[in-house]
């Protein structure tokens, strides 16, 4: 299919301050996909997420990421979320002074291109019916953005620019982390009702509560930096059921931690597909 994304990790090495996090992660992601990776803390997972979108703190060593062909690596942050990858964070930035339906019209029309803005009418249709599929109070759509906003509804409008930005490649950094069952809900048929042969999702988590609502086609177990193991939804099923010790057993892995703690991953905003100035 011609709408079809495909992109492919290959390899991967990554470094922060000197010390190496990533230790040669590969993976391929096409349209229609949901790829699932989870993993003991700090092994790297949130790191990916941060090589992915340019993150200036991590400086990639080895190793490839194309987007339908295109070197991902070469293109700097906006280029690649322009070009269609897109992050949900776990720790969304704050932005005062800026509101929320100005920053999401301002990345719509970057996403689009110049000289094909979209019309205000238009954009307000839009953004007003995604905001009532997630049943987020019209007013935040005024107020600054993700400032005083719940962790509830800061994941909700991590999933509201997905729904508006309409990007080939969706990268879920645990979005389900803070939420309680009825915004898991919501968040989920969210990211549900974007699946499509046209866009691949990666999604970060460490539970398995998130899976029962996003069913993924493929899971991952990274430790050490890697990616060790495979499978279907049941590999999800039986790591939320025994744990991580017996992939450890089983490949002879001694787990110590690679990553940095998950809060000092993001400190800036990484989705802005705002023009550079």
């Amino acid at each position: 299919m011609a709408n079809s994304p495909k992109f492919t990790i290959d390899g991967l090495k990554a470094t922060v301050e000197g010390k190496e996090i990533l230790q040669g992660v590969s993976i391929e992601i096409k349209g229609g996909e949901v790829h699932a990776i989870m993993g003991p803390n700090g092994t790297g997972k949130s790191t990916l997420a941060s090589a992915i979108m340019g993150h200036p703190k991590y400086e990639v060593t080895e190793g490839s990421i194309t987007l339908d062909g295109e070197d991902v690596l070469e293109m700097a942050v906006d280029e690649r979320a322009r070009a269609g990858l897109f992050l949900a964070m776990q720790y969304p930035s704050e932005i005062t002074g800026v509101t929320n339906a100005d920053f999401l019209r301002s990345a719509m029309n970057a996403r689009r291109g110049e000289g094909n803005d979209i019309s205000l009418i238009k954009f307000i249709r839009q953004m007003e019916a995604r905001m009532k599929d997630l049943e987020m109070n019209p007013e935040f759509a005024h107020r600054y953005l993700n400032e005083g906003f719940s962790g509830g509804e800061k994941k909700r409008n991590e999933i509201l620019q997905m729904m508006l930005l309409e990007p080939k490649i969706v990268i879920l950094d645990e979005i389900d982390s803070g939420l309680d069952i009825d915004a898991l809900r919501i968040v989920a048929e969210g990211v549900n009702k974007m699946r499509s042969e046209e866009r691949g999702f990666l999604i970060i988590t460490h539970y398995q509560r998130l899976l029962n609502y996003i069913k993924p086609d493929f899971v991952h177990v990274m430790m050490q930096g890697r990616i060790v193991k495979s499978g279907g939804p049941e590999l999800a099923e039986r790591l939320e059921n025994e744990g991580y010790d017996w992939v450890k057993e089983e490949l002879g892995i001694v787990e110590e931690r690679v990553g940095l703690d998950p809060e000092e991953e993001f400190k800036v905003p990484m989705n802005t597909t705002a023009p550079k100035h």
